[in-house]
């Protein structure tokens, strides 16, 4: 079960014109799409949900891929993204910092 605060994350991340909980043609969802960004939010900071998260973004096929995490797991989360291959940018929960990553 999701809590108020992470349903909050994701219609935020969502916007007007997008939706939340988007499936992905292999059977996993993504927390919130638009038109051209995929968001995740993963909440737990651990390094196995980190790095499904990436996988999940990597997966979608969206020029933006953005993976909102607390901010004391930014480097973890930079870390599973390198790790998964996946560029995009990784967001403090509140959106005050970020850090891009770029394919290398």
């Amino acid at each position: 079960m999701e809590s108020e605060a992470h349903k909050r994350l994701k219609r935020k991340a969502a916007g007007k014109s997008g939706e939340t909980e988007k499936k992905l043609t292999n059977g996993s969802r993504l927390d919130a799409v638009t038109h051209k960004k995929a968001t995740e939010i993963e909440r737990s900071g651990s390094k196995s949900g980190l790095e499904k998260a990436a996988q999940r973004l990597k997966d979608s096929r969206k020029g933006q891929k953005v993976l909102q995490v607390p901010q004391k797991d930014m480097q973890k989360a930079v870390k599973a993204m390198n790790k998964k291959g996946t560029s995009g940018t990784v967001k403090n929960l509140s959106g005050t910092k970020r850090i891009s990553i770029k394919k290398k």
